[in-house]
């Protein structure tokens, strides 16, 4: 996966990133691969502002895997600013191979950059192989996450 670039997701890209959303048996009971006004509206939401990133992993022009970024500024830790990744899939026939790594290692890096004082992210807790990755790149399980659907 050499030649993969990351780069932020423009409006065209809008039908690939629904279906790698969908391309998981949690997705896919959640998400769905038509374009429709609420999906438009999101995306334009996420475009327009400057602490969201919709990032895409591009092979030639095919999309093999995608996340968003969200930087959240805060008075916890001294003022930090932190990097929360959400949404990330990697296109189910390219598991495996390294790609998921590329990707996570990349937005780090933009965090590092962006001088973040830490990253984090959710995972569902039945995603068992996501847990173990993401043990594997230094992610520490530190929290109990909580969510009430609205």
């Amino acid at each position: 996966m050499r030649d993969v670039i990351f780069r932020e997701a423009v409006r065209a890209d809008l039908p690939a990133v629904l279906a790698l959303l969908a391309d998981d048996p949690i997705g896919r009971t959640r998400d769905h691969t038509r374009v429709d006004a609420v999906y438009e509206r999101a995306f334009a939401d996420i475009d327009a502002d400057p602490r969201n990133q919709l990032i895409v992993a591009d092979l030639g022009g095919e999309l093999l895997a995608c996340m968003q970024l969200t930087y959240i500024p805060g008075l916890s830790r001294h003022g930090a600013e932190r990097q929360l990744i959400e949404s990330v899939r990697v296109r189910s026939d390219l598991r495996g191979r390294g790609l998921g790594r590329q990707l996570i290692t990349w937005a780090v890096d933009q965090a590092r950059r962006r001088g973040c004082a830490l990253v984090q992210l959710t995972t569902h807790k039945t995603r068992q192989d996501a847990h173990r990755f993401y043990l594997g790149l230094g992610f520490q399980s530190t929290h109990e996450g909580m969510k009430l659907p609205l």
